[in-house]
């Protein structure tokens, strides 16, 4: 835990897990990033639009026995839509992702560079095209990518493990097996970065603290 303040605006801030870098400014919008006590500003990001969600910060969930809690968020914008990139942080300070998209949600969480290689992650890794229909293995399971496309950040909020400025671009890649797992790949300067997991409902989660809005009846098991 780190309690500091904006070195842009001055209003408080708090990290609380060395994993997460990245906390965007409610105040200002402003991006920090943190490297042990020294903070420097990264930009600035827009507010996230306003979404019909149930997802919010301070939503809390398990994983198995490992409890988690929403502490930040992503959104991407593609071209026929956008989704959310929620950041969940473990009970044991690691980080994961719960992606939502069309109202489906899906867990992910980061695994070794030495567990995963294959054709997808070859060519991301020398900068060329990966295209649906490619493989890779991740964690011993075989899985073919599904879905490629370059997208845009919207905005963000909270705590995140690398800035997301206005303007920021990336290449969304989604991989698949038949019994039901997903995995995604990502490429931050020719180091390439895998993370796999599976869809959950939000009754599987115990999601608890989700949002009220209108025509949104919220489920029992998260009153």
């Amino acid at each position: 835990m780190l309690d500091t303040n904006c070195p842009n605006c001055g209003a408080a801030l708090s990290f609380r897990s060395a994993n997460l870098a990245v906390k965007v400014c409610d105040s200002c919008r402003s991006v920090v990033v943190r490297d042990g006590a020294t903070l420097a500003l990264a930009g600035k990001v827009a507010e996230v639009p306003e979404d019909v969600s149930p997802l919010q910060l301070g939503v809390r969930g398990r994983d198995g026995e490992q409890g988690f809690e929403i502490v930040g968020r992503v959104r991407w914008r593609w071209a026929d839509g956008a989704w959310n990139e929620w950041c969940v942080m473990f009970g044991d300070g690691s980080y994961g992702w719960l992606s939502e998209a069309s109202g489906r949600f899906m867990l992910l969480r980061e695994v070794e560079a030495s567990v995963f290689d294959g054709q997808a992650v070859a060519r991301l890794a020398g900068g060329m095209l990966v295209e649906p229909g490619m493989t890779a293995t991740i964690a011993g399971l075989d899985y073919v990518v599904n879905d490629v496309q370059p997208v845009d950040c919207v905005g963000s909020e909270g705590e995140i493990p690398f800035p997301t400025p206005i303007g920021t671009v990336a290449i969304s890649i989604d991989l698949m097996r038949p019994d039901g797992r997903a995995a995604s790949l990502q490429n931050d300067g020719g180091v390439v970065s895998a993370y796999a997991g599976r869809y959950v409902t939000l009754a599987e989660i115990a999601a608890t603290g989700l949002r009220d809005f209108d025509g949104w009846p919220k489920p029992k098991f998260a009153a």
